[in-house]
């Protein structure tokens, strides 16, 4: 649903991957931003309007995205998508960062576009310690990147572990994304990712920001 910058791009990425697919906009003129070539549904409606979302397939729909310029008409197309028809696999774009981590602990996964394009710019300018990436639901788990002191390049995966608590995911480097393992050293310029419950994400940020314990190895 919504077919601005962001739902003609998915479309087309979907489309592109082989996927069926249908868009739904208020206004006519939105679908423009499709491509020529485009094979899909163009459905003039209102989101959460039931008639419109099975005219559009819903019923036999694997995922539905909510990307219009409306957190309300996103989210309640989300509910509608999820409660009336079962789909599953259902995301909503949400401006506003407060209602997006309401909206993940009531399960509707959200992409909170102000918070993320705010956090992904301070990211390049300034070392900010711990920036999400994902959270889960609840709420209580997080996939982090974390800024890390330069003295714990050389270490291994299994040291910033036991200083932290929190679980290496993966590694950025040379852009190139790296699993950690328990044995994995990070290596200078590499990028980290890191599993945590929500309650600690200051004491990991605290630890990896500053020089390790010298029995740290």
């Amino acid at each position: 649903m919504g077919c601005g910058r962001v739902g003609a791009t998915l479309a087309r990425s979907l489309e592109n991957r082989g996927h069926s697919v249908a868009v739904v906009d208020q206004n006519p003129d939105a679908f423009r931003r499709l491509p020529s070539d485009f094979s899909g549904k163009k459905v003039t409606g209102v989101g959460f309007d039931r008639d419109t979302l099975v005219q559009a397939g819903i019923e036999d729909a694997y995922a539905f995205a909510a990307v219009s310029d409306g957190d309300n008409s996103n989210i309640l197309s989300a509910r509608v998508v999820r409660e009336t028809y079962g789909v599953d696999n259902v995301v909503a774009r949400i401006y506003d960062p407060h209602r997006a981590e309401i909206y993940q602990r009531l399960g509707i996964p959200t992409v909170a576009t102000v918070r993320w394009t705010a956090d992904q710019v301070l990211r390049r300018m300034l070392p900010l310690g711990a920036t999400d990436e994902y959270r889960d639901a609840s709420g209580q788990v997080r996939l982090a990147q974390v800024d890390v002191h330069p003295d714990w390049v050389g270490r291994s995966a299994r040291a910033i572990e036991r200083a932290t608590g929190a679980r290496v995911a993966f590694v950025s480097r040379f852009g190139d994304g790296v699993l950690g393992t328990p044995d994995m050293v990070l290596q200078e310029n590499d990028v980290l990712h890191v599993l945590m419950r929500s309650t600690d994400a200051a004491t990991v940020e605290r630890v990896l920001t500053r020089a390790p314990e010298a029995e740290e190895d």
